[in-house]
């Protein structure tokens, strides 16, 4: 049954619709809620990125109990140049070069650079997919933790197809991952541990395997 709306009634609740509409127009409509990526890269500081012009740091790795092999970088973001050194040879290139001319160390550099600013890739790469479970164990520590699996595509990078496993905490902040070559099913855990802020931008400078070994870490950060 349908009921007749009096006309003394029809223009108050024009007006009322209309104004429903006006605050819902200046409010720009309802907010749409974070992904759990870039709530992760919130939480080191993505929003202050941008204010940032250059990052310099060293790359360590324990690649056995005798032997410790280091890759120093500068990356400046609005000239979008990468200075490399090493122990033989030091150079910078461009970013913007062809793919097929970009220097072998390119690699190394984007490898490095996940380490250290992997909270951002989830938001600078488009080319993965993510899934989502609560109250996971993290493999080393044991603790309750949301666990985001992100999957890379077939297509993109320098090894496509390649997993993450980050189990976070309740702040959004990464405490352990492993990685998974090839979305295989078994990787090595590590840490995310001793984190550093650097002008609003958060970094975990290092990560230790299960055994309490540090295996790869950052030092003489500098950001500008």
């Amino acid at each position: 049954m349908r009921y007749k709306i009096p006309d003394t009634m029809k223009k108050p609740l024009i007006y009322l619709l209309f104004i429903i509409a006006i605050a819902t127009w200046s409010c720009g409509g309802p907010e749409t809620e974070d992904s759990l990526p870039m709530k992760v890269a919130k939480a080191y500081g993505f929003e202050n990125f941008d204010k940032i012009k250059s990052i310099a740091y060293t790359w360590n790795v324990q690649a056995n109990p005798e032997t410790i092999r280091s890759r120093d970088w500068k990356w400046n973001i609005k000239e979008r140049t990468v200075y490399y050194s090493d122990a033989d040879t030091s150079f910078t290139y461009s970013l913007d070069l062809p793919k097929e001319e970009l220097p072998t160390i390119d690699g190394g550099f984007i490898n490095d650079k996940y380490w250290l600013m992997f909270p951002f890739q989830l938001v600078w790469d488009t080319g993965y997919t993510f899934t989502i479970l609560e109250n996971i164990p993290a493999p080393i520590s044991g603790q309750s933790s949301t666990q985001l699996t992100i999957i890379y595509n077939q297509e993109d990078g320098y090894t496509p197809g390649d997993a993450y496993d980050l189990f976070l905490d309740e702040n959004y902040l990464i405490k352990e991952w492993v990685f998974r070559r090839g979305n295989g099913l078994e990787g090595r855990p590590l840490t995310w541990e001793n984190e550093k802020d650097f002008k609003g931008v958060k970094f975990a400078t290092e990560h230790k395997n299960a055994e309490g070994v540090r295996f790869i870490w950052f030092s003489g950060i500098e950001v500008n």
